[in-house]
């Protein structure tokens, strides 16, 4: 089976301006090695790795220097061969800042690592390769969710007798606008992503896979679509779905390729599904296969002001500056630059802050992009216009949750099951009065963790 139900959506949703024709037509391009990496010893959801090496060891590429005993984290690997210069602290472009281990690369030796896209064709077969296998390189490897979420991915796939997985959902949508990594992947990457996701689907024990991709990605579609046909040994659907943000959300994804709900407060396994992204499963082909740990990614360099918008095959670790540097920094005036797209990435003031495992793009926003946006538009009261909670995908009330963020009623806003925001920006997007909704709800669940000591004041 090689086609599915086409046009699926999800009740809410908005069609923010793409810009992704910056950068869909650019093909992967490997990066050359920086001559420094900052590895960060937290980039994924759960306990953050501990340093397995000290100041002024050698390194070689692809081996370990943090890990953690936890049952939810992921190792972290060196991308170069090189010496450890400094355990510090530095810049992370989520939570602040947190411990880094900073690498000096050798002058000779090390070579840019390139994407290994030949190295699969139409005869892989999953079957040489047992569960435990594919779970133990999954979590030795250091693999997480690359969509921006950063779960560790061992923990997703692994057999749990608690809660038997029945289908793979891939998203394959990359709703949000102006990147297109994954896209790259799909198109150029096919075979390994196929590959990834095989392995992912065995090591799961489902029994069919979906792949879920937007409808405004025709050749990415068509390419996945003639891959998966080639698959006898299990039920597979390539299912084009509506172009609408936040298309690429689990739970949107799930409603719109299988007509399921995951209730409120629950996850996706709950109801027998498990989720990964186009990006992750080429990672789990890598690590595998080939046995080669997640050290580098693609990423999207893009935005207006970019001298060679692209997409860039580049260490973790590499900053912001560096990257930007190798396209030929910049050529406006820029206002911002976020680490990430325009909906759902983080405005970043120190260009030295490095790429980690969920860094899908680098967007840089001209004044004239932030103007249009709205960005700086005046804010004023709300006009009780109703227009957020149409377009909420999760069916919430963002405006009573941001005022009681406001008014510091943390009890209110979690009556009004601010927990259950999936912080898409989509209420933001839509307010005519300028408020930032999802602003205040970021903040409202950063103070209630703190509060219940979960995060450290």
């Amino acid at each position: 089976m090689a086609t599915g139900r086409g046009k699926g959506t999800f009740p809410g949703g908005v069609h923010p301006a793409e810009g992704k024709a910056i950068s869909e037509s650019r093909a992967v391009e490997a990066v050359p090695p920086p001559k420094q990496v900052a590895i960060l010893l937290s980039q994924h959801l759960g306990a953050p790795c501990q340093p397995l090496v000290a100041k002024r060891d050698k390194v070689q590429a692809g081996q370990m220097i943090g890990k953690s005993e936890s049952f939810v984290s992921a190792p972290v690997h060196s991308p170069v061969n090189g010496t450890v210069k400094d355990i510090a602290l530095q810049s992370h472009p989520v939570i602040g800042r947190v411990t880094a281990i900073l690498i000096e690369a050798d002058a000779e030796g090390n070579t840019p690592q390139t994407p290994v896209f030949n190295r699969f064709d139409h005869t892989f077969s999953p079957e040489p390769f047992a569960v435990e296998t594919i779970c133990g390189a999954v979590n030795d490897g250091g693999l997480v969710g690359m969509g921006g979420a950063g779960f560790p991915t061992r923990v997703k796939i692994e057999p749990n007798p608690a809660m038997i997985k029945e289908v793979l959902v891939i998203n394959g949508c990359e709703c949000e606008p102006f990147i297109t990594c994954d896209y790259r992947l799909m198109i150029e990457g096919t075979w390994q992503v196929l590959a990834g996701i095989r392995l992912a689907a065995k090591a799961a024990g489902v029994e069919k896979i979906r792949i879920g991709i937007e409808d405004n990605k025709p050749l990415a579609i068509g390419a996945m679509t003639e891959a998966a046909a080639t698959v006898k040994d299990i039920d597979i659907a390539v299912v084009p779905v509506k172009t609408k943000y936040p298309q690429g959300g689990e739970r949107q994804l799930i409603r719109s390729v299988l007509g399921k709900t995951v209730p409120t407060g629950q996850i996706p396994p709950t109801i027998g599904v498990c989720v990964l992204n186009i990006a992750t499963c080429a990672a789990i082909a890598d690590a595998v296969v080939l046995s080669r740990p997640l050290t580098h990614r693609v990423t999207t360099v893009t935005g207006h002001a970019i001298a060679k918008p692209g997409n860039y095959y580049v260490a973790m670790g590499m900053s912001v500056a560096d990257l930007l540097d190798h396209c030929g920094g910049l050529t406006a005036q820029v206002a911002k630059v976020l680490m990430g797209g325009p909906m759902m990435g983080f405005a970043i003031a120190d260009l030295t802050t490095p790429l980690t495992k969920t860094s899908g793009a680098i967007t840089v926003l001209t004044q004239d992009d932030v103007t249009k946006a709205k960005y700086e538009k005046q804010q004023t009261p709300c006009i009780r216009c109703g227009r957020c909670l149409t377009a909420c995908p999760e069916g919430l009330n963002p405006t009573k949750i941001a005022h009681a963020v406001k008014f510091n009623r943390m009890d209110l806003a979690e009556q009004y099951y601010m927990s259950a925001c999936i912080e898409c920006g989509c209420c933001s997007f839509v307010c005519p009065a300028n408020i930032e909704l999802t602003g205040y709800i970021k903040t409202g669940k950063i103070l209630v963790a703190r509060a219940k000591k979960r995060m450290q004041a």
